[in-house]
């Protein structure tokens, strides 16, 4: 082993295996199927291993996949899955996913799913730092532990009320008249 002690990877498995109990993380971060057996760590994700091919694919400077049991882990990659989890990435990369979305299940549409969520971070709650994030502690974020947010705009909305108040600063009109009228 190079660098590394066999006590290192068996706390590391501990850990991984610890992490893999935690509700969130006993289905795979992208299809829901049952008992993900690899993960995404740099973006803190457990997945099974149809949605590990996809995210080979993406390439490594969207994700970097390993075996929970069959590679050998580093200390910063047990921190990233210990930062994030499952429930926590979701949080951020399907923020705007439609209440009504229904995960796909047939493979091509599996890939352009996470490709939309991880490539294009088409559900990201881009407001929020993805580093700042990362170290909130996880229970700020449970469900239940503070009031429930209002409900979210749309992101096409949001930026086009963004431009609509830069534009109505520069023409001296209250955005709010100018919102009603567009929509």
């Amino acid at each position: 082993m190079t660098g590394k002690s066999v006590k290192d990877v068996d706390r590391y498995q501990a850990v991984l295996a610890n992490l893999l109990l935690e509700e969130d993380n006993k289905f795979c971060a992208d299809c829901q199927s049952k008992g993900p057996r690899w993960a995404s760590w740099n973006i803190g994700v457990f997945i099974c291993i149809r949605c590990a091919g996809i995210h080979r694919n993406l390439g490594v400077h969207i994700s970097r996949v390993k075996s929970v049991n069959l590679d050998q882990w580093t200390q910063e990659q047990i921190q990233c899955m210990q930062e994030m989890g499952n429930g926590k990435a979701n949080r951020l990369y399907e923020a705007y996913l439609p209440e009504t979305f229904r995960r796909p299940q047939i493979d091509l549409a599996v890939e352009g799913f996470i490709r939309d969520k991880y490539e294009k971070k088409k559900y990201m709650d881009r407001s929020l730092d993805i580093n700042a994030f990362r170290k909130e502690k996880d229970d700020k974020w449970k469900r239940g532990s503070e009031p429930a947010p209002e409900k979210k705009m749309e992101p096409v909305v949001f930026e086009k009320v963004k431009m609509l108040q830069k534009f109505s600063q520069e023409c001296g009109k209250q955005w709010s008249d100018m919102v009603r009228s567009e929509f």
